[in-house]
């Protein structure tokens, strides 16, 4: 089930971003987030409080989660996308994470399909979020989803975490 987290949730994302840093830790890593920088408790409590965290919940577990919102960050001024749309047209996949212990079951997949709905819903004409050249398997996804490359630019991830060589995705909907 994927529903709006509430404050109730927050151990428990912080444990799947704990989790997330052990498995890339002793796996070797996808992402660059970094422990105690991004992403953080801190990152979830916002995204609690401004409405824009959902949850996939299996079993009274939280398995993963989605921070979506209308609000582009300051490098997507720079991207030339497919189409010129309005903040109110777009919705951003700013985060999305799913336990390791749980990977593998589609829920990367559900939670995706969920942010367009939502997006659909909302009578937004795109989606569009950013990866990491070296997150093969997220990248394949997006793109098997239907999700375009339109760039690759620097990003301040998480405004926290500076890379070069980022991607930058949308889907049309």
């Amino acid at each position: 089930m994927i529903r709006k987290a509430t404050s109730d949730d927050i151990e428990s994302i912080e444990d799947t971003y704990n989790e997330h840093f052990k498995h890339e830790t002793e796996h070797g890593a996808f992402t660059v987030f970094k422990k105690g920088i991004y992403p953080t408790r801190k990152d979830a409590e916002k995204a609690v409080a401004n409405g824009t965290l959902y949850v996939y919940e299996e079993k009274n577990d939280i398995a993963g989660s989605i921070i979506l919102d209308n609000i582009q960050p300051p490098e997507y001024t720079k991207i030339i996308w497919e189409q010129t749309l309005a903040n109110d047209e777009v919705m951003v996949i700013h985060l999305l994470m799913v336990r390791p212990s749980m990977a593998g079951k589609g829920i990367a997949t559900s939670l995706l399909r969920y942010a367009m709905e939502l997006a659909g819903n909302s009578a937004c004409k795109a989606l569009r979020l950013d990866t990491g050249m070296q997150n093969i398997p997220a990248l394949s996804l997006y793109k098997k989803l239907g999700f375009h490359m339109v760039a690759t630019a620097s990003m301040n991830v998480g405004n926290a975490i500076e890379h070069s060589g980022h991607l930058f995705l949308e889907k049309l909907l």
